[in-house]
């Protein structure tokens, strides 16, 4: 049974640990330490086939192929500091074979800034082994051991892949050559987080192979001509703009005429334009192109030889970029690492901040530098150096969530050729997150605390602001997880007086655990905020942590009250639709509070900070609606399976859950919805009224048998009966009006199905509708019927009548057409006997039968709804000979689902904590902050300042979308246009909400002039103001005394 949601949450004890929420199912765990394998269930794991409702997310970004090796490799992660931490947990949900975690050190206290599996008890315990139970909770698939002796080369031939995030240069050297030499090469990563600074170096051997550099999906295009010459000039139809690149690889299939093309060969094209290019192919002795045909991009393999690190260190080649503001900055962090290296071989330690080892840091860079050759700096900023030595024995939880996400997927990429590697260094800093005012020695001493990491980097008082804030989450999914143990490791809302709120309504479903790391199997169904929020107490129990259930929108308005967003410090963003997120901007907008948004879909993650009086809102700008297809392509002239999935998913929910109800409404107050429908009188209440018809009498189901019945004589419906009157209407040969063909690109001449009992995809569809008619029909479903067998037999009984097509059936082709015809001449007659009817057959129906909605689910695959629509989609695919999809492909794009991994999420909210220091330090320009693109698929980071918000000025007065004017008197009309006269602005209009208060061209509102404005919005309104509310809002429109009109903020009048 799902948790009932309230209005008001109770604040979670962090230090409860016996909380139902994270009660565990009894398990035999037992750990040993050393070279031992951790299994929650204590027995030998076997590598399972891809569980599809738990990997949905991630099967949508990397593939069937990619999962199956990722199954198949063995990882070893050594240093299991906070950075190495963040590796295995995305590792682990992304779920490796294997994962070894190395580490000779034990816990202190520092690791608790970072290590978010690492807690006090933890202390003086090895690092690798106090991981290790929290870690295989995370996935009881993943076998996960530990090493906590000394790594030698002949341990590393096991793997696939191997991370080190705590090692020295002289070592590391040694360890990668033997990577290189072993057969096959060990794919070797060292990734390193000190302070603000990271960096990143791979080397997958002397030659690997990437099968895929992008992901993306192959680009198509739907061919309009082919020339004969050569190089052939193709042009594809301008429905859309084809994404070809120069020196893609294309094939082709479908051409008529030119039939030489439908060989399967790779062709490399150029000089590609939007919506042409040229094949390198002489094609003057070839067939004359006639019609049709599909270009499709083929995806090459790329070969990449990688430099050993050995080589790198002294000729690192081009550094991958990620901020150009700091275009010099790669070459001196690969000097300032080298320099760290080079300190901890001489002093055995690293610098203390705030004492003279930065500058002994510097000289070690310095005389570094001398023997750089031709990669020589020309300056050095010492400043920087300092900062770095200051901060180089912390490690930061959000450069370690960053680079924590980075790394993770370099390992996929290692394991699966998916996607290109990181080739080979990439460095990174955020200096901009330190505090504006400089710091001094003391602020930065360590007070015995287990946020000493980060008081060594940003200092005490800044400590202080960061535990006092009150922070609003929204959202407790992915990326909600990944912010939760964010703020708990850097102890924000820590306190006495901080808090943090998160709200949720959603409650945890199995396709979740891949990602939000909070939760478990035994989680499921349990709200996902309140499951979150115990487990960041109990990363930290310090931390004050409020969960709500309730979702933020005007209608939790009584909940998240004024004084609710007065008190915030931040709004932090976790949401996954554009919808809620405009909302979380209007109010952020309104009541001047910085909001820190983010987002992710599948590899690709973007950041913007939305600081009040500095940067754009986020509603500024908005992204273009994505194209929809007309509404004849879907109905009779698809040419693509998205076309047969959006159609096949609007008859599921016509058929299942719309009519239905439709059903239920009339079958609950006849009379009223029949006379609803008579007074509509047009097109849509007359087809309303059919369905409900045929539910109630032709088509009603008694018996399952029925419901065969009905699905079988459905297929012969959508596959045989409309193709042959679509045919019939428009044969083959058929012209437009201008003479052109009808059946020309994109068009697609369909062919009717001939139902087959020897079809097993044929009877699995009838199986699906079947049972979900008797679903829809409360009819018991029989066990043998949900066989192949059981149901071809019940099929066998179905009598199926002739069809045939007839003259005058309008088919919709007008691709401007998006609705329903208005009523037409008929209409009224034809609703008044479809009633009459209706009443009939309501007068046999059993007392008190109602039928059953179905809403879609797609995350359920034992509910036969993705096994419909895929049937749905397939058979019509089949019609227009459209290339089919597996139900699983079907369930990603019917269903909507976002792709999603762990990597890209950790990424993101690793970049957006960086920027709450900024935001809660204060002071910062807007130049200082950051918001960020990234797609690790590539790898590409761009990183840039925030858009400043743009400044309005009237006279002497400036103001931005962030103001908003505020009157703390009770004013009548006149006085408000008074109180505007005076800032020389003239008001001719006044509204609250959708009503209109005054306008200059009424004379009748004159009377209102010596009114309170809350009494006349009141009265006009019919406005109720809340007991917790002591203002309303108007909006004025204002022209200068030249008659300019002049855009001025909300005005906002307390009138208590």
């Amino acid at each position: 049974m799902l948790p009932v949601k309230r209005a008001v949450g109770a604040e979670i004890e962090p230090n409860s640990t016996t909380s139902l929420l994270l009660k565990k199912p009894k398990h035999s765990l037992k750990i040993e330490e050393g070279n031992k394998v951790f299994n929650l269930s204590g027995n030998t794991m076997e590598k399972m086939d891809i569980d599809e409702d738990l990997h949905s997310r991630q099967l949508a970004v990397y593939g069937r192929e990619t999962m199956r090796k990722l199954f198949q490799s063995n990882v070893l992660v050594s240093g299991i500091n906070g950075l190495g931490a963040e590796v295995a947990k995305n590792l682990v949900l992304a779920g490796v074979k294997s994962i070894t975690l190395h580490d000779v050190t034990t816990v202190d206290l520092w690791d608790l800034s970072s290590n978010f599996f690492a807690s006090e008890d933890d202390i003086g315990k090895n690092r690798a082994f106090a991981c290790v139970q929290k870690l295989q909770e995370l996935n009881n698939s993943v076998i996960i051991s530990t090493l906590t002796e000394s790594l030698t080369k002949e341990h590393l031939s096991d793997f696939q892949a191997v991370v080190f995030t705590d090692i020295g240069l002289e070592i590391a050297i040694e360890f990668n050559e033997y990577c290189r030499k072993h057969q096959p090469p060990i794919s070797f990563i060292k990734s390193e987080v000190r302070g603000l600074f990271g960096s990143c170096f791979c080397d997958f051997g002397p030659e690997f192979t990437v099968l895929d550099v992008d992901g993306e999906e192959p680009h198509t295009g739907t061919i309009s001509s082919i020339s004969q010459e050569n190089p052939s000039f193709v042009t594809c139809i301008e429905d859309e703009r084809l994404e070809f690149q120069d020196g893609d690889f294309v094939v082709f299939s479908e051409v008529k005429g030119m039939s030489e093309l439908n060989d399967g060969k790779p062709r490399k094209i150029k000089n590609s334009r939007p919506f042409s290019f040229f094949i390198e192919e002489d094609t003057t002795e070839f067939g004359i192109y006639e019609k049709g045909g599909i270009v499709t991009q083929v995806k090459q393999p790329k070969l990449l030889q990688f430099k050993s690190l050995k080589d790198a260190i002294n000729d690192p080649g081009e550094f991958l970029f990620s901020d150009f503001s700091k275009f010099n900055r790669p070459p001196l962090l690969h000097l300032a690492f080298l320099a760290l290296d080079k300190f901890l071989q001489e002093f055995g330690r690293y610098p203390v901040a705030g004492s003279e080892d930065a500058n002994r840091l510097v000289a070690l860079a310095t005389t570094i530098n001398e023997n750089m050759g031709d990669n020589k700096i020309e300056n050095i900023d010492d400043k920087i150096l300092h900062h770095f030595a200051n901060g180089s024995r912390s490690i930061l939880n959000p450069m370690a969530a960053m680079f924590g996400g980075i790394v993770g997927q370099e390992v996929v990429k290692a394991c699966s050729g998916k996607f290109h590697p990181l080739f080979q260094f990439f460095y990174f800093d955020s200096l901009e997150s330190l505090p504006t005012e400089p710091l001094d020695a003391g602020d930065l001493k360590p007070q015995n605390s287990r946020y000493d990491a980060q008081i060594s980097v940003f200092g005490s008082k800044l400590q202080k602001k960061l535990e006092d804030a009150k922070l609003f989450v929204v959202g407790s999914g992915a990326l909600g997880c990944e912010f939760l143990k964010n703020l708990a490791l850097m102890g924000v809302c820590c306190g006495d007086q901080g808090k943090l709120t998160i709200t949720d309504d959603d409650v945890i479903e199995k396709s979740n655990l891949t990602r939000q790391f909070l939760f478990h199997d035994w989680n499921i169904g349990q709200a996902k905020s309140t499951v979150a929020a115990s487990a960041a107490g109990l990363i930290n129990p310090s931390l004050h942590i409020e969960a709500l259930q309730n979702r933020a929108s005007s209608e939790t308005e009584n909940v998240f009250d004024d004084a609710f967003w007065e008190k915030l410090t931040v709004v932090v963003n976790a949401l996954d639709n554009v919808n809620a997120r405009m909302y979380i901007d209007q109010r952020c907008l309104y009541f001047q509070k910085p909001l820190l948004e983010s987002g992710t879909l599948g590899t690709k993650c973007n950041t913007q900070m939305v600081i009040p009086h500095l940067t754009e809102n986020y509603g500024a700008s908005r992204d273009p609606p994505e194209k929809q297809a007309p509404m004849c392509t879907v109905h009779s002239f698809p040419h693509n399976i998205d076309h047969c999935l959006t159609w096949a998913r609007s008859e599921f929910d016509g058929l299942f859950e719309k009519t239905p109800n439709e059903v239920n409404s009339f079958l609950k107050n006849p009379t009223e919805y029949t006379s609803a429908m008579k007074k509509a009188g047009d097109a849509q209440a007359r087809g309303l009224l059919e369905r409900v018809l045929e539910c109630l009498g032709m088509d009603k189901c008694e018996t399952f048998q029925d419901c065969v019945a009905w699905a079988r004589l459905r297929f012969e419906d959508y596959f045989a009966n409309r193709v042959t009157q679509l045919t019939y209407t428009f044969p083959e040969n058929s012209v437009t009006s201008s003479g052109l063909p009808f059946w020309s690109a994109p068009k697609r001449f369909p062919t009717a199905l001939k139902f087959s009992i020897e079809d097993p995809s044929h009877i699995q569809f009838i199986m699906a509708a079947s049972i979900l008619r008797a679903e829809a029909f409360g009819i018991e479903i029989p066990d043998s019927v949900k066989t192949l067998e059981g149901i071809a037999t019940a099929v066998d009984k179905v009598l199926v009548p002739d069809f045939q097509p007839k003259k005058g059936v309008t088919i919709v082709t007008d691709e401007k057409t998006t609705a329903m015809p208005a009523s037409s001449i008929d209409d009224d007659v034809v609703i008044n006997d479809l009633v009459i009817n209706l009443e009939k057959c309501a007068k046999t129906l059993q007392n008190g039968f109602m039928m059953k909605p179905i809403q879609f689910e797609k995350d359920d695959d034992t509910n036969y709804h993705m096994d419909l629509i895929s049937g749905l989609a397939n058979m019509r695919a089949r019609n227009y000979s459209i290339v089919e999809v597996d139900k699983l492909k079907a369930k990603f794009i019917a269903g909507r689902i976002i792709p999603a991994i762990a990597t890209s999420t950790a990424m993101a909210t690793g970049f957006v904590c960086l920027e709450l220091y900024k935001v809660i330090s204060g002071g910062h320009k807007v130049e200082d902050y950051r918001n960020t693109f990234a797609n690790l698929a590539l790898p590409l980071f761009s990183i840039c300042e925030p858009v400043p918000s743009k400044v309005i000025k009237h006279q002497d007065t400036k103001w931005t979308v962030w103001d908003r004017w505020v009157i703390r008197e009770n004013l009548t009309l006149r006085e408000l246009l008074q109180w505007l006269k005076n800032k020389g602005l003239n008001a001719y209009s006044i509204s609250c909400g959708s009503c209109l208060l005054y306008n200059s061209m009424f004379p009748r509102h004159k009377d209102r002039m010596d009114k309170k404005i809350v009494n006349v919005a009141k009265e006009v309104s019919k406005l109720e103001i809340p007991p917790y509310r002591n203002h309303i809002d108007v909006v004025v429109a204002c022209e200068d005394d030249d008659d300019n009109d002049v855009d001025i903020p909300l005005l906002s009048i307390y009138f208590r």
